[in-house]
């Protein structure tokens, strides 16, 4: 874990120094990375440069005494051993400089006990992350009772520059994922033990009922079944809950130093699968309304921690809507009276009202959060990258209603969970309408998308976007209609709707075009190039390119500045080669050359040949429409722009190559355009 969260931290750019107690183990990690990352260029994630600048930003360090007292940030990652964690926190705390937070990498340990070991429990936080850290984009943040704002702030604020997912959960045993996930696992031991199946029987109704690649005792054996019996044995003496005891069976595998045997006779009849099927669902569920109920994170944030760190299809809470309610409540109420009437497993009263009702969940994908007159709303569908749909338009727009109206407060800043600020709208929805030959069900959708912009265009309060991951189609187009946009490293811009079929119908060819200029928006949208964060900044898509540290900083700096005196220069803000390239490329005298697919008479470099390249991998009447939405940008007033985007979308959508650009994006095969 301590290897991979240093290599994860290092491909996003940090500096990183990993510390151990004795040098064959500093080099024992280094040589885990090194592995790794050879493996990553094999499969051509990673190129042999890159490796090695990764490399190059990690640095070993013998003993943890011996670290940079500069540190902003220590993340502790030695065993489960509370004793062991305490005593590298005592050294941690004498010679780190005051301005370092302390953080333990842990899945079950109280972060407020461990806290105290420290003289700084303002500056200490625990990080659950999940394997490979590397791989694995979840990560659950525990503050201690004594955590500071400004601690919480500054390590969410990293885990999100590492493109993680974040949960910030209580200080409760097993956090979020651990506390249904552990029991589900000793379950499935329990019913292997009672005769209910074999772990082959078992595994396969749980890959169907949960609709995943694993089933708990192939997952056991990928992990290490010691982890599973050291989880679910804490698990049953922090919550005094006997029935999280480790199973005998499991207790005697590990004993004996063994894996799973998982013969391939799968098949069992209805009757037994009925009981493993109930069983294994009902701890989830009985135990995710245990997680909500306790308060230790939302309904959402549940099924968010199943789908991103187990890579279930659908979280506890979405199951029990696949299921029915009242269904769900049954199989729960039944797991709970597994444990006995002196037991102390209460199942939460809410779910029981909840099934009596017979409606199902519904969830909040866009919230906001307020301090000092602040309001950062936070797109949270990071499963999907946050992409725009029906729900998450109609939750965005009510919540801007809400806090346009709210005198107190100043500054509207949108961010997005995960990797990704917003990328683009959901494509499957204009899929599915298109096969019901429903485009007035795409038509209203996007009007909505256009006046939830407007919203944010017109807003009183100053507004950010804060777009510290990609931003692509619908999601540049909602950060352009904000007052301001922060970058980072890993801001990536693109708009890559010619290359599916369509063109950016949210005000892309208006905004982009007011914003650097008629020939700068050809490149950008037309060619759909990648639009990286210096280039964003010289261009002024990117108004704020920081480091990620002074993120927090910057929005305070423009909050204090208020809204701009011009949003619209119509021009890159600076000159810059690659900007130079692009507006000379896609200027007047070469569009008919460039429309036409040809390069332009007289000219002979590689960058033509790229960008005709480009151009010819995108729809062609998309790509028309696309051009003639920027000549409109030019020559017109923002509103007008918008509505000639809306008038043509009825066309863009009837055409054969729409649908063929679209499909072939859900499908993940290469377009075949007929200009139909």
């Amino acid at each position: 874990m301590g290897s991979g969260i240093a290599q994860k931290t290092a491909q996003e750019m940090f500096q990183v120094q990993m510390a151990d107690r004795e040098e064959k183990w500093v080099e024992r990690g280094q040589k885990i990375i090194s592995d790794f990352l050879e493996e990553a260029v094999e499969r051509r994630i990673f190129s042999e440069s890159q490796v090695q600048e990764i490399k190059g930003r990690i640095s070993g360090v013998v003993g943890v005494e011996n670290i940079d007292s500069k540190t902003d940030l220590v993340i502790e990652a030695v065993f489960e051993d509370f004793n062991v964690k305490a005593d590298v926190f005592k050294i941690l705390d004498e010679n780190c400089g005051d301005q370092t937070i302390l953080a333990s990498n842990t899945s079950s340990l109280s972060v407020n006990e461990l806290s105290k070991a420290t003289t700084r429990p303002d500056r200490f936080v625990g990080l659950h992350f999940f394997y490979h850290p590397a791989k694995n984009r979840l990560v659950e943040v525990i503050p201690a009772e004594d955590s500071s704002e400004d601690t919480i702030s500054r390590v969410v604020q990293y885990c999100k520059q590492l493109g993680k997912v974040v949960i910030v959960c209580k200080d409760r045993p097993g956090f979020v994922v651990n506390r249904f996930f552990v029991p589900w696992l000793n379950e499935a031991c329990l019913l292997f033990e009672e005769g209910h199946g074999t772990p082959a029987q078992i595994d396969a109704v749980a890959r169907q009922a949960f609709n995943i690649g694993m089933g708990p005792f192939a997952l056991m054996n990928l992990t290490g079944p010691p982890i599973a019996l050291h989880s679910t044995d804490y698990l049953a003496q922090q919550l005094d809950t006997p029935r999280y005891n480790g199973a005998q069976n499991l207790r005697n595998l590990v004993d004996e130093n063994q894996m799973w045997e998982i013969d391939q006779q799968e098949n069992c009849d209805n009757e037994l699968a009925s009981i493993i099927r109930e069983r294994l669902l009902g701890v989830v569920f009985s135990v995710a309304s245990q997680i909500v109920e306790e308060e230790i994170c939302s309904m959402e944030d549940v099924d968010r921690g199943a789908k991103v760190g187990l890579r279930w299809a659908l979280g506890p809470f979405e199951l029990m809507n696949e299921f029915g309610v009242d269904e769900a409540y049954r199989m729960a109420k039944s797991y709970s009276e597994l444990h006995g009437e002196k037991s102390g497993f209460k199942l939460p009263e809410f779910l029981e009202i909840k099934a009596e009702t017979g409606n199902p969940w519904m969830f909040e994908f866009v919230d906001a959060e307020i301090k000092n007159g602040i309001a950062t709303i936070n797109i949270n569908r990071p499963e999907a990258m946050n992409a725009l749909n029906e729900t998450v338009v109609g939750q965005l727009g009510a919540l801007v209603d809400s806090l346009n109206e709210d005198a107190t407060i100043h500054t509207i800043v949108l961010e997005g969970a995960g990797k990704a600020f917003v990328a683009g709208a959901d494509v499957k929805f204009f899929v599915d309408r298109l096969d019901e030959n429903a485009f007035p069900k795409i038509y209203d959708f996007t009007a909505e998308g256009h006046n939830v912009l407007a919203k944010i265009e017109n807003s009183p309060k100053t507004t950010i976007a804060l777009t510290t991951g990609l931003a692509l189609g619908g999601g540049l187009e909602l950060a352009l209609s904000c007052d301001y946009r922060i970058g980072t490293r890993r801001t990536q811009f693109r708009f890559p709707e010619t290359s599916i079929g369509i063109y950016p119908g949210l005000g892309g060819t208006q905004r982009t075009t007011r914003i650097c200029g008629v020939n700068a928006a050809r490149w950008a949208i037309l060619a759909g190039n990648w639009i990286g964060p210096k280039q964003g900044e010289d261009l002024g898509l990117i108004t704020h390119l920081v480091e990620p540290a002074d993120v927090d900083n910057t929005i305070d700096v423009i909050s204090k500045h208020g809204k701009p005196t011009n949003k619209y220069l119509g021009e890159p803000v600076r000159m810059s080669d690659a900007v130079q390239a692009a507006v000379k490329f896609y200027s007047d005298e070469n569009m008919n050359s460039i429309m036409s697919g040809k390069i332009p008479d007289g000219i002979t470099d590689d960058y033509a040949s790229r960008q005709i390249k480009q151009i010819s991998r995108t729809a062609p009447i998309a790509l028309k429409m696309a051009s003639e939405l920027i000549d409109v940008a030019a020559s017109s007033v923002l509103e007008d722009g918008l509505a000639a985007e809306l008038q043509n979308l009825e066309d863009i959508f009837a055409t054969k190559d729409a649908y063929e650009g679209l499909s072939s994006l859900i499908q993940g095969r290469r377009p075949n355009y007929n200009n139909e």
